[in-house]
This record gives structure tokens, sequence and C-alpha cells, in this order.
């Protein structure tokens, strides 16, 4: 677009704009204008491909080509003529009411069922229905980049698009379609926000909705009152009788409704269909307001901004209405954030803060590594059967869910279960509030705990599976002769633990995201124990009480409560392991696990199983294997989990520079303090 000044017949300058940046808009605008009574969305769809930028981020260039549509309109009426007329009629013979209630708000179908039907439209678009003005706007941007551009551009802009038309839907003679399909969209959701409103799932976390007045259904009554004075008033072509103050305040009242339930999830739990019913009542309250804003008796001025922030609202959620990443974040982030947090809470107890937790730790890392080498044992003797397998898979399954369990149940430590849990715990340090930055020092020091808690943990399994792994190999050879591996696989098992020459550290990542996995799965089934008062339930069981009496029931629902994820998520973690290498050999592929603890008792059953003839270079690589493989292990599972953790707090890491600045000087000046115990007088903050 380039600005040439010339001079009139009097002498006076004259700006006049020569348009290059979107050669076709005057013969797009010329076609609209001559196009009679034709109501299509087809030359609309042509103008904004004028308008569109190549780069759908190059909101520059969309700006300028909107610019020169502004000086185009300017300086031809009878093209500006066309176009309001052309719009007008677009609005006039299309139905309204879809695009203002439906489009942008999730459906009533259903968390899954929207799933799939994304799914679908992906691979087979819906048809599109001519009358719908939905489904024109759809035709117009129908690449899911348009946004993009659409967004870029500030709303003063469009604004100035907007009235350069010269058309205003609410007002004057041609406004009472519109009207008459707004008021309509405001009905229906409100009705929609009645309805959630009284949802059993949604009334049992907020119990009070039953006991006073719900604002669901008092706003609307106040809604119908409300439209019933707007269009008296639209009749009459008098001002409106009364304002939507209060209508508004009744909607002020359900978001808040929305805000108490989702901050009580802790107490209550959640379920995916809570999350998406919670989601689509927020969504639809939204809608209500912009609706409500777009039918404000004020100035023009306002009611031109505010269709432009709807018209970019729309136009953004016709461009994701088949997003499936969006579907997931919108509907998944709650109940995330509440696995999560139920992790973060188990993780707790996996820091230690003084020398005796520091000690407890390592003792009861120990008992997780005396019960290791028996699982790893069993694993060889299954092996030896050769069974099926899908009866190898199940074997080897239940021998590592059994023997987890039993871990958890003696309230054992596995160090690589750890990972999993506190990073939830560091992803919450990081949650700050707005305006603040969170303490460098106090992260480093949260940090630095961890380390510590997590190598004493890695000692304590490895240092008791080894040697307890060896003797228990030693002495069965003695007892009977025969060593527990054959010669060949136990020259087989030194070669998958050399670091470079196998495929260890692969499968040391897959036990790394199987780890991390069950996290969620522990985190996500103490969350349903809350949701479904699987406690309370058990504790109603009459043929229960009867069997063990009222003291015992009430324990073993206290039990339920306290570990039932604990249990869930150390029985899957089994069952990954236990079935993965079957997957892989179905597959064709080389799928396969390493679990530290299990390494170590796997290397030492070798040695013995060699008679101690191993090259002393061939134990050192294969040390080093162990040792690669639990750095795998912990890196892979804490770097997902609190990947998940700060995903679902929102939490954009901005601060690591001075975090890792205040974890180098830790390093630098107390470098024991990530492996020694903490000092007995060291004031430690609380976790």
């Amino acid at each position: 677009m380039r600005l040439h000044r010339r001079t009139t017949r009097t002498g006076a300058p004259r700006v006049q704009m020569t348009v290059d940046i979107a050669p076709g808009l005057q013969p797009v605008l010329a076609a609209i204008a001559d196009a009679g009574d034709d109501p299509g969305a087809t030359l609309l769809c042509r103008l904004a491909a004028e308008i569109r930028p190549r780069d759908p981020d190059d909101g520059a260039r969309a700006l300028k080509n909107l610019q020169a549509l502004q000086f185009v309109l300017a300086s031809a009426p009878r093209l500006r003529e066309g176009l309001r007329d052309y719009l007008l009629r677009l609005f006039t013979t299309h139905h309204q009411t879809a695009l203002y209630a439906d489009l942008g708000v999730l459906p009533d179908t259903g968390f899954f069922t929207e799933l799939w039907r994304r799914v679908a439209h992906k691979l087979l678009p819906a048809a599109v229905d001519p009358t719908s003005l939905k489904d024109a706007l759809g035709q117009v941007f129908h690449r899911t980049t348009d946004h993009r551009w659409v967004t870029a551009i500030d709303d003063e802009q469009w604004q100035n698009v907007f009235n350069a038309i010269g058309v205003d839907f609410l007002s004057g003679r041609h406004a009472d379609p519109t009207i008459a399909q707004l008021l309509d969209a405001v009905r229906i959701v409100s009705a929609r926000i009645a309805a959630m409103g009284v949802h059993p799932d949604l009334v049992a976390t907020r119990p009070a909705l039953r006991e006073h007045e719900s604002p669901f259904l008092e706003q609307l009554a106040e809604t119908l009152r409300w439209i019933a004075a707007f269009r008296e008033a639209t009749e009459n072509n008098a001002p409106q009788a009364e304002d939507d103050k209060h209508l508004r305040v009744l909607l002020d009242q359900c978001c808040d409704v929305i805000t108490r339930v989702r901050r009580n999830t802790g107490n209550t739990g959640i379920s995916v269909a809570l999350t998406y019913l919670l989601q689509r009542l927020a969504e639809t309250i939204a809608r209500m307001e912009q609706l409500l804003d777009l039918l404000d008796r004020t100035p023009a001025d306002r009611r031109v901004a505010s269709a432009v922030r709807l018209f970019k609202l729309l136009v953004e959620a016709e461009n994701e209405s088949n997003n499936l990443r969006r579907h997931f974040g919108r509907n998944t982030e709650l109940i995330a954030r509440e696995v999560t947090e139920h992790a973060g809470r188990t993780g707790e107890h996996y820091i230690t803060n003084t020398p005796a937790e520091y000690q407890a730790m390592f003792t009861s890392a120990l008992g997780a590594g005396l019960i290791v080498p028996f699982m790893a044992l069993i694993k060889i003797g299954l092996h030896d059967l050769h069974p099926a397998p899908l009866i190898e898979a199940f074997a080897y399954s239940m021998n590592y869910a059994l023997g987890f369990m039993l871990i958890h149940v003696l309230h054992f430590t596995i160090a690589t279960k750890q990972p999993a849990m506190t990073a939830s715990r560091i992803a919450a340090a990081l949650d700050h509030p707005p305006g603040t930055k969170p303490d460098a020092g106090a992260m480093a020091d949260l940090i630095t705990r961890v380390v510590r808690s997590q190598v004493i943990a890695i000692l304590g399994n490895v240092s008791f599976a080894f040697p307890l792994a060896f003797v228990i190999a030693a002495a069965l050879h003695l007892s009977t002769g025969a060593h527990v591996m054959s010669p060949a696989a136990a020259r087989q098992v030194l070669h998958d633990l050399h670091p470079f020459a196998s495929l260890a550290l692969f499968h040391a990542a897959i036990a790394g995201c199987y780890l991390f996995l069950s996290g969620l799965i522990s985190g996500y089934h103490d969350n349903i124990a809350i949701y479904n008062r699987i406690p309370q339930r058990i504790e109603q069981l009459r043929w229960l009480e009867r069997l063990i009496g009222p003291h015992r029931l009430h324990q073993l629902a206290s039990y339920i409560e306290n570990n039932l994820g604990g249990l869930a998520g150390n029985f899957w973690f089994g069952v990954f392991l236990g079935s993965t290498a079957t997957l892989g050999l179905n597959l064709g592929l080389p799928l396969d696990i390493r679990h530290i603890t299990f390494s170590a008792a796997n290397l030492a059953t070798a040695v013995v199983s060699l008679d101690q003839q191993v090259p002393w270079q061939v134990f050192a690589i294969s040390t080093l294997g162990v040792l690669l493989v639990g750095g795998v292990n912990l890196t892979v599972s804490f770097g997902l989990a609190l990947l998940v953790a700060l995903k679902a707090r929102h939490v954009r890491f901005r601060y690591a520079r001075p975090l890792l600045a205040a974890l180098g000087r830790r390093m630098i000046t107390s470098p024991l303090d990530f492996v020694r115990p903490p000092r007995a007088t060291a004031d430690v903050p609380p976790t």
C-alpha cells in the first residue's frame, strides 16, 4: 500500500492510496455488489482469501490487507453499499442461533463421545448446511490457522473495518431477525446453564445447592423475565425497561459455585465426567455474558466492540472445532492436577529432612533390596519353564506386581518409585502467586533434599540386592550342584547390561516411562477413592462387618483410603514390566525393560553362574551399566512427572537461571549435602 501526494485543481494537496497489497479486492467487491439476491457465502470466501496472509502468523501483512479493504470501501461508495447489503442478506437468510449458542461451547454428549466425533470429522468432514450461518463462517474461515491472523489484528482495527462497512445488525429495520435469534440463543444458553447446575455430579460435590436456592435455576427465571421485557421494548420501539445487572449477578454466583467446586476437589475428588461438566458450564456462562454484551442497549461503539470480541472467539472456535489436542487440554487439566496432587502428597514421604528420616529411608530401601532378589530368582525359574508367551507374560506380571505390592504393604521403598512422586512436590513449590518469584534458594534446598533422598534409597536397594542375590545363587549351587543360570544365559545377562553394546539404556528409558505411568495411576486411584467414596461404601458392607467385625472393617476402609493408589500403582507397574518383552516379541520390536535393582540382582546371579570367572573389565562395564540404568530410570520418570505436574499447574519455568545458579553454588560450596544425611542442627524448612 503506497501513499502518493497529488494536487487538486485548486492547488490543495490530495492524498491518493494505491492498493497494491491485495490487488484482487476491487474485483471481488465488485462481484459482491453485482451479486443481486444471492445470499451464498462463496463471494465472502473470496474476500477472506484476499485478506488472508500466506503466513498465518504474519499479522502485519493481514493488517495491511485489512487497511486496503478500508481504503477501497471509503473511496468507493457503491462497493461499500454492495458489501453491506450482501452481509445483511446473508444474516437475514441464514439461521444464526446455532452460531451464537453452540459454536465454541462443549456439547452435552460427554468427553469420549465428543472425542470420537472430532476424530470422525477429521477423517470425514461434516456436511455443510447452506442455510446455517455457523457453517457459512466455517466456509469463510476454512483454514485451521485462520484464527491466528484474525486474533493478531487488534480489536480497534477490526472495529474500524466494521464501521467502514457501516452496518449495525442490532438497529434499524433489518435488525429484527438478528435480535430475535440472539434472544433465542440467550434463552437456550440459560436453559443449559440451569440443567447443568442441577446435574447430580455437581450437586454431589456441592450439597449446599440442595439446601439453598440454586443460582442456576434463578438465572433461568431472571433470563425469561429479561427477554420478555427486552422484546416488549423492541416491539414498542422504546428504551429497554430493565437492565441485565441482576442477571449478571446471578451468573457471577454460578461462576463462584464452579470455582468452589474446583478448589474443593482435593477433598471430594474429580472425574472425567465432572471435569467435562465444569468446563462446559464455564464456557456456557461465558457465552451467556458475551451475548448479553452484544444485546446491551449502549452506544453503537460498545456494541461493535462486543461484536469484534465475539467474532474473534467464534473464528477461533470454528478452527479448533476438531482439534484433539485442545479437547484433551481443556478437559483433562483439572483431573491431571488432582492426580499429580495426590501423587505429590505421597511424594512428601519420599523426601528426607532430618537424620532420623534419612536413616529410616535407608532402612526402608534395604527392605526392598531384601525382596527384589527373590523376585528376580522367581523370574529366572519361570523363564526356565518355557511357558507359552501369554502365560509367561502373565506369570512375569504377577511376580512383579505381587512383589511390588508386598514391598508397599511392608512400607519398604523402591528408589525408582520416588521421582514420579517428588516431581509434583517440586512443581507445587514452583507454583508461586502472580506477581512474585519462586525463592531460588528454597527451591535449591528442596532439590538437594530430593537428590539426597534418591541417592540413599538407591544405595539401600542395591547394597542389599546385589550381595543377597549373590548369596542365594551361591547357596543354591552348593546345595544342588547346579547354577541358577546356564553359562550362556549368564553371558547374555552381562551383555544386556553393557551400556553401549546393547539396548540397556533404551530399555531403562521404557522402565522410566512405566515408573511415571505408575505414579499417575497411583494418584488417579487415590482421587477415585475419594470421589467415589470407596472407604464409606466398604464400611456399609454388612456381610463383611459380620465376617471381620466393625473395628477391623473400619481399619480396612481406612487402609484402602490411604493405600488404594499405592497398591494400584505398584500392581500396574508390575504388569507393565512383566508384559513388555512378550509384547515386543509379538510385535517384532526390541522391547524390554531394565530396572536398576533387578539389574544389580541379575548381575550378582550371573557372576555366580560363571563361577566368578568374569574378567574385571566385563564386571566393571556391567557395573557401569547398572548405574547408568538407574540414572536413566530416574531421569525419564522424574522428567515426565515434572512436565505433567508443571502443565497441570500452568507453571511456566521462567526462572531456571537463578535456580540453576543456586544449585551450582550449593554443589560448589557443599557438595556432600547431595549425598550425606542432613545436620541435626540445620534449620530444615518443611516440605
